[in-house]
């Protein structure tokens, strides 16, 4: 088996990448020929993985790396996936997040309609949400311009489903984090920051909204989900959560005890962290992926905090050295 993965060189990309090497498939990368692509998310694994250059932009480079790698399964997970940066870049989000998805799903209609397509849909798509527990038959309601444009891509990979019997499908995922998480998010702005303050390189962290609350798991148990999405027949959408919801203050508070820390002597709310949109409560329900999939759960929401700080605090005193 050959997988093709778009965002290779992010969080779920490397877990992603190291899962299906697991499994004895052929991985290729797509990556843009970007001065700023990271890959050390991948370093451990680049001699194993083959790269193509391409871009959601650009639907003949797209064309051209099927077209030559013949991929039995794609993996988009390329996007702008940072919400405070879709209001500063919405029509830039909108054009990797929706366009960029309706590129690669025609590029697989024009090349091969057998390539298995799995799109990484958001749970933010429900915004302010219609019900709790949000499954996969809750409206969306999304506070935006990323959750918008993720409802773009989510329907446009159903349409592409149902009018071409392409076998794509949607992974509508909750929050999901891990040491490789990104800086600029909440989660590892956190773990980053108590590890810091524990090892004196800091003595403050600013946050926005502590009482926002989501729904947070660990990302090397979701890719097993999205994998498992793309051997079921016939392709549908699921709902991947860990049906528990923990607010920021939650996360913050379980992070500085892990160190023996009392948070209220370093947190600060600083209001340029606040959205112009808040979303409020994120629960999933996941009943349909344990049910139809057997996904399961491997890692807990205090496992997962402890995982995180521990990583920092290694990583930051290695840098200390």
């Amino acid at each position: 088996m050959r997988a093709l993965i778009t965002g290779i060189t992010g969080q779920d990309g490397s877990y992603l990448a190291e899962l299906l090497l697991e499994k004895g498939y052929e991985v290729v990368g797509m990556v843009r020929r970007a001065s700023t692509e990271s890959f050390d998310r991948i370093d451990h694994l680049k001699d194993k993985i083959k790269f193509a250059q391409a871009d959601l932009l650009d639907q003949l480079s797209i064309v051209r790396v099927i077209e030559e790698h013949k991929p039995d399964e794609v993996y988009n997970l390329a996007a702008q996936s940072f919400v405070p940066t879709s209001w500063d870049q919405p029509v830039l989000t909108g054009e990797f997040n929706a366009l960029g998805v309706t590129k690669m799903l025609e590029a697989i209609r024009y090349v091969d309609k057998s390539i298995r397509f799995y799109q990484a849909s958001s749970s933010e798509m429900f915004g302010r949400v219609r019900e709790t527990p949000q499954t996969e038959k809750t409206p969306f309601y999304p506070r935006s311009p990323y959750g918008v444009s993720k409802v773009y891509g989510h329907f446009i990979t159903v349409n592409y489903r149902e009018s071409y019997g392409i076998p794509a499908c949607s992974g509508i995922l909750f929050n999901h984090e891990s040491p490789r998480r990104g800086l600029e998010f909440v989660t590892r702005k956190i773990t980053d920051g108590v590890a810091r303050i524990k090892l004196g390189l800091a003595d403050k962290l600013a946050l926005g909204n502590l009482d926002a609350k989501r729904d947070w798991g660990f990302a090397g148990d979701y890719v097993k989900a999205m994998w498992l999405m793309l051997q079921h027949d016939p392709t549908d959408d699921f709902v991947i959560s860990t049906g528990e919801t923990h607010s920021v203050q939650e996360f913050v508070e379980k992070a500085f005890g892990h160190v023996d820390l009392d948070y209220h002597d370093y947190v600060i709310t600083d209001p340029r962290f606040v959205r112009p949109a808040e979303v409020d409560l994120l629960l999933g329900d996941c009943s349909k992926a344990k049910k139809e999939l057997g996904w399961e759960l491997s890692v807990t929401f205090d496992e997962l905090v402890a995982m995180m700080v521990d990583s920092d605090l290694k990583l930051l005193s290695e840098q200390k050295k």
